[in-house]
């Protein structure tokens, strides 16, 4: 596995070194020793699949609070994925955003590490998102952002065709720091 920083502190693209042959390739997708030499003490509680019928669905931008806040290796393993985090961490970085296309014919993934929230847009029908997730879902703790937040100003490549009725209602960052104030 190659890990590759991102603009985001602790957020890392990582590229899986398939070996290949006749039969095909074979690719070591998580390692926890690997993530250790890394800095990242990622032991995942959770995994869970997200299968996506049609092109330009819209999932996210979600995050659970703490105590309970989440660590995510996220991998598309069927098709395309527009995959975006927001840091929503106090300082300097709050508000800004990173994004990668995840595909499953490049077996990369993007690790995302406590207190950043996390979305994504299917770029094809059909595409599948595979996560690993520490610590599990608490239910209660869940919150997101809307994906269309002026503050965070996403530069999304397509608009989304699909979006959930919960996601649609998500707040603004704004709308959230006033509800905190009250």
């Amino acid at each position: 596995m190659k890990f590759s920083a991102t603009p985001l502190p602790g957020v890392y693209e990582i590229a899986a070194l398939p070996i290949k042959d006749a039969r095909g390739s074979f690719a070591r997708i998580f390692c926890r020793d690997s993530f250790a030499e890394q800095g990242i003490e990622f032991q995942p509680e959770q995994t869970s699949l997200s299968v996506n019928t049609r092109a330009f669905t819209l999932r996210g931008l979600h995050f659970q609070n703490p105590p309970n806040a989440e660590e995510k290796l996220v991998r598309c393993v069927g098709g395309k994925v527009w995959d975006v985090v927001a840091d929503l961490r106090p300082g300097p970085g709050f508000g800004q955003w990173h994004a990668v296309e995840l595909c499953s014919d490049h077996m990369n993934a993007i690790f995302i590490p406590k207190g950043l929230a996390h979305g994504f847009l299917t770029l094809t029908k059909g595409a599948v998102v595979h996560y690993q997730i520490s610590p599990a879902y608490v239910p209660g703790f869940g919150q997101g952002v809307r994906w269309d937040d002026p503050t965070l100003a996403i530069a999304w490549p397509r608009r989304p065709r699909v979006i959930s009725p919960v996601d649609q209602l998500l707040p603004t960052l704004m709308e959230m720091a006033n509800a905190r104030r009250t």
